[in-house]
């Protein structure tokens, strides 16, 4: 890029050493960070797995931005810190994020926040087992031999709105709106999955972990043992609450609480 301005001179020493401004860096990034984390996602290949669960309805003719490259995008905004779609809109010119989708820098941008947004919108019911199912396999993937035994840790975690969001709900115990969502990890620490709706959830998990391993024992634990869990598993380990971490009182209403 070519950057007629001059460099702004007459600015004083400091300890000794001379100051020089200059507006010649061309493009910038403060998020060099992105390059690694396109090392992780090339070698995982995860929105080209997800993108592979998603029918793209789209006329080929038209399409600017594939469903990987438009995952993949987001994957990356996400990890470095900007959860909000609209962060796409000044993101899609930077720099580093170009180069994370083998660009150069002086390509053309990447895709809006209004593409984000659709493609957010497009998977249906079954299309969301379908990519559940693909993280799933990438998790068995991980493992360099099939373990003869593995751990599911089951727990559920707040995660608070801040506008109308669709399927929010208001949880007395933490005294405001927001998803809890249910995550799955096993016992060194791994994701393996997560879901707002835990219908069904163990079940759909077994299913999926008995199709890569049909001889591996599986353990789960429950912060809340409820026994439908207890279905096809070899064992069950249910968490019991100690003094200094009571049960969650959810039952209450809170005065903050608000009908909608």
């Amino acid at each position: 890029m070519i950057n007629s301005m001059l460099p702004l001179p007459g600015l004083s020493p400091v300890s000794g050493k001379s100051v020089v401004a200059k507006f010649d860096g061309g493009l910038l990034s403060s998020d060099g960070g992105v390059l690694m984390l396109r090392e992780v996602e090339q070698r995982l290949r995860v929105a080209d797995r997800l993108a592979g669960c998603i029918e793209d309805q789209r006329a080929p003719d038209q399409i600017t931005h594939t469903l990987a490259d438009i995952i993949r995008f987001r994957l990356l905004m996400i990890a470095a810190g900007y959860e909000d779609g609209n962060d796409a809109n000044s993101l899609r010119a930077d720099p580093m994020f170009k180069m994370a989708h083998d660009l150069a820098p002086s390509d053309g941008e990447l895709c809006s926040q209004s593409t984000i947004s659709r493609l957010e919108n497009l998977p249906d019911t079954r299309t969301l087992l379908r990519m559940g199912r693909a993280m799933v396999d990438l998790y068995c993937a991980s493992f360099k031999q099939v373990p003869k035994r593995i751990v599911l840790d089951i727990d559920d975690t707040f995660d608070a709105v801040h506008g109308g969001q669709q399927l929010r709900l208001f949880n007395a115990h933490y005294d405001e709106y927001g998803f809890q969502p249910i995550v799955v990890f096993d016992g060194g620490g791994r994701f393996i999955a997560a879901v707002l709706r835990p219908r069904s959830l163990l079940r759909r998990l077994l299913r999926a972990i008995r199709a890569n391993w049909p001889k591996t024992e599986i353990m789960p634990t429950a912060i809340i043992a409820a026994p439908r869990f207890s279905t096809g598993v070899g064992a069950m380990v249910s968490t019991t609450f100690s003094a200094s971490h009571p049960p969650r009182r959810c039952a209450s209403i809170s005065k903050r609480w608000k009908p909608t």
